[in-house]
């Protein structure tokens, strides 16, 4: 599972990575924390099937009984070609997260957090791609409709680096060889991605209670967290 990730890299590292033509038309931010519910940049098509940069909304929304509206985060691989809410969205709408580490949390009150990224090169957070899926929502906030674009990540099972920390899940991570594969790629092909990365291209950068990753090498007095 992944409800918290950093994404540090500017935009002209963005475009490079992902071989995209056109500048983006607004700023792009480092961003050390990007939680559910915040908008960060994706790699999606347009019409004509050109790579472009957008902002999306993390989450996808889902209605409940009285009104209340959930953000789910993460598309499961063993459900995402199967289950009605996910499966339009993965044959039609495939999207790419950059990103330069993600977190998951060890126990609880307090909960370490463990920070993880790429370990190819000499950067110290390499830009990187999960898996995403991206779609419309159109519904009501505080009673004005609106229509948003929202995405989710796409988990698998976790890899030996991972698993320690998180036994059940992590984000699938797209290699840069096969990010066309995943964007422009048919369904069964673009199924095949959804594998875990190799734990041994991947190395824990940051642990202990801060809930950010500010591409640092290191967090020498980490302060805990509790979980509510």
């Amino acid at each position: 599972m992944c409800n918290l990730y950093s994404m540090t890299s500017d935009q002209d590292a963005i475009r490079k990575l992902f071989r995209v033509p056109h500048p983006f038309s607004g700023n792009l931010p480092a961003s050390p924390a990007i939680f559910p519910g915040q908008d960060a940049p994706i790699i999606l098509r347009d019409g004509e099937g050109t790579k472009q940069i957008v902002m999306s909304n993390w989450g996808f929304r889902l209605s409940q009984p009285g009104g209340a509206i959930k953000k789910v985060t993460n598309a499961r691989d063993d459900k995402i070609a199967r289950s009605h809410f996910w499966r339009e969205s993965f044959l039609q709408r495939r999207c790419l997260v950059p990103a330069t580490s993600f977190a998951e949390p060890k126990g609880r009150n307090p909960a370490i957090w463990h920070w993880f990224a790429l370990s190819a090169g000499d950067t110290p957070r390499p830009l990187f791609a999960f898996a995403g899926i991206w779609q419309y929502w159109r519904g009501q906030i505080d009673a004005q409709p609106v229509q948003l674009r929202c995405f989710a990540i796409v988990t698998t099972r976790p890899n030996a680096l991972v698993a320690p920390i998180h036994p059940h899940r992590m984000p699938v991570i797209i290699a840069p060889d096969k990010h066309d594969l995943w964007l422009h790629g048919g369904a069964e092909d673009a199924a095949g991605l959804t594998r875990p990365y190799p734990a041994q291209a991947m190395k824990i950068v940051r642990k202990g209670g801060k809930l950010d990753d500010p591409a640092i090498a290191s967090d020498p007095a980490p302060a805990q967290l509790r979980l509510l």
